[in-house]
């Protein structure tokens, strides 16, 4: 599918170039990390292995588009409906080339939607000239100075929009998740971003991950870029300050998010741990952050996180944008001495002393869980 040329929008400005560089990146006088501006937004094969899933290399990119990846699944396992009730997972995600740029720009389409509060978004698209020079206060990265900004108020308009102009995100190599962060970004304001990052004058959202920044992915999860993920208010200071806000999650979600950072206990404090809200998702899909690597939690049955009975035993699947996937079984049941003598010959239970980072990570949603993977690790998952 060809590039369409753009029609209409509103050219950036000068200064709106600068502050969207200094926002995302921390500069406009220096080029921005290189990978934001060659890496597309791709499926894998649809007559491929694991045709629902993104592909994207290990880059500062992975963690946003794990966020988009999570709305694809919840869109073919959730949106979808099927002509039969029980059609199996297995033919749920195995999508047409059609169906996978259909989830993909609905996706967009709805994370960009949720960020401006379901009554505006923005897209932020490039055009093929340049509107601002080369200085020494602004470097030119091909992208940003090109840029046109479409404003809709309505999630239909949107749609057909993200439709037509699909081919400026999936071009690879390309600036497509550039493209979805920038129009993130813009939607949800620059001085209202700034704020969410409650940090010093001159922060910005970047930050030094390989994978990506937690503040990208809670903009695109919860439409705020906090760096909170306890649930609400909660005002912190001592005798000598005032107590002053910190705003975490704001309300539950659609999708969730579970967090595992390894043995840091610098890492580990309250805020950064996930609260309710995140944990228990609208829909059974967690993005995941395993000692800094992102993924996909998921299971398809939409009653698993409001029924009890449900969760004592059930299947979890596992999806990393490396084209790696893992599917478990997690049993909540209480454990009677000798339970595992019956354990089939393909799964394989790992000891509580050895536990993979990733079991670590699912013990934080379900504490006492025992989990059994079906056939071996991937090599890429021993984090």
């Amino acid at each position: 599918m060809s590039k369409l040329k753009l029609v209409g929008g509103r050219p950036i400005t000068m200064d709106e170039a600068i502050e969207l560089r200094q926002t995302v990146f921390g500069s406009a006088a220096s080029p921005p990390r290189g990978e934001w501006t060659r890496t597309g937004i791709n499926f894998g094969a649809a007559n491929g292995e694991y045709p629902y899933g993104l592909r994207t290399p290990r880059n500062a990119t992975r963690g946003m588009q794990s966020v988009l990846q999570a709305f694809i699944i919840k869109h073919f396992i959730f949106d979808v409906k099927p002509r039969d009730k029980s059609v199996p997972l297995e033919e749920l995600l195995k999508p047409t080339e059609a169906e996978q740029a259909q989830a993909l720009y609905l996706a967009i389409s709805d994370i960009l939607w949720n960020i401006g509060e379901k009554t505006k978004a923005i897209f932020a698209l490039p055009g093929e000239a340049s509107h601002i020079p080369h200085s020494h206060v602004y470097f030119q990265d091909n992208v940003t100075e090109k840029l046109f900004f479409f404003e809709f108020t309505t999630l239909d308009e949107m749609q057909i929009f993200a439709k037509r102009y699909l081919p400026y995100f999936t071009e690879n190599p390309g600036p497509g998740a550039l493209l979805l962060l920038y129009s993130a970004v813009v939607t949800r304001g620059m001085e209202n971003l700034r704020n969410d990052l409650d940090a010093p004058k001159g922060a910005h959202l970047m930050g030094p991950y390989e994978e990506g920044s937690l503040n990208i992915v809670t903009l695109l999860l919860t439409g705020r870029a906090t760096p909170y993920l306890h649930n609400g208010v909660v005002y912190v200071g001592d005798e000598d300050h005032y107590a002053l806000p910190q705003f975490g999650i704001l309300g539950r979600g659609s999708i969730g998010l579970l967090i595992w950072e390894g043995e840091n206990e610098a890492m580990r404090s309250a805020s950064r741990q996930p609260g309710s809200r995140l944990k228990t998702p609208a829909t059974p899909v967690w993005v995941s952050c395993c000692c800094g690597h992102f993924g996909v939690l998921f299971n398809s049955n939409r009653e698993l996180l409001r029924n009890y009975h449900a969760e004592k035993r059930f299947e979890l699947h596992y999806y990393t944008l490396a084209g790696c996937y893992l599917s478990m079984t997690v049993d909540n049941r209480q454990q009677e001495e000798g339970a595992d003598d019956g354990q089939e010959d393909g799964e394989r239970k790992q000891n509580d002393m050895v536990s993979t980072p990733l079991e670590r990570l699912i013990h934080t949603k379900w504490m006492e869980a025992k989990i059994t993977y079906h056939g071996p690790l991937p090599a890429s998952l021993n984090f």
